[in-house]
């Protein structure tokens, strides 16, 4: 099972910006996904990319976060623009059948 690791979460102010990355243990299948999970909430769909650039976004970020792959570094990343606190949540990376820890992200009002 591939593992996977997630960094670059921190607090930010309402309009900021955040970029958060993945590392996977080896290469991984042609589609990896961020989840994000809000105290008392449900783990809900953010992102995903599929091969080196098809993506699908939630509505609730669309246009404002974007994500990307580095095939060479075994990575997938999320560039968050625009950020509002209602994205404060436990971001996850997914792909396969593996989860990382998360990575939390906190924007204040």
């Amino acid at each position: 099972q591939v593992q996977l690791v997630e960094s670059g979460g921190g607090l930010v102010q309402a309009g900021g910006s955040l970029r958060l990355s993945c590392t996977a243990s080896r290469r991984t299948s042609n589609v990896m996904n961020w989840y994000r999970q809000a105290p008392g909430k449900e783990r809900e769909f953010v992102a995903r990319i599929r091969g080196s650039n098809l993506q699908y976004y939630s509505d609730a970020v669309r246009g404002r976060l974007t994500i990307s792959r580095d095939y060479a570094k075994n990575a997938v990343y999320l560039q968050m623009n625009s950020l509002k606190p209602e994205d404060t949540a436990i971001y996850y990376c997914n792909t396969e059948s593996s989860w990382g820890q998360g990575t939390q992200v906190t924007v204040s009002s």
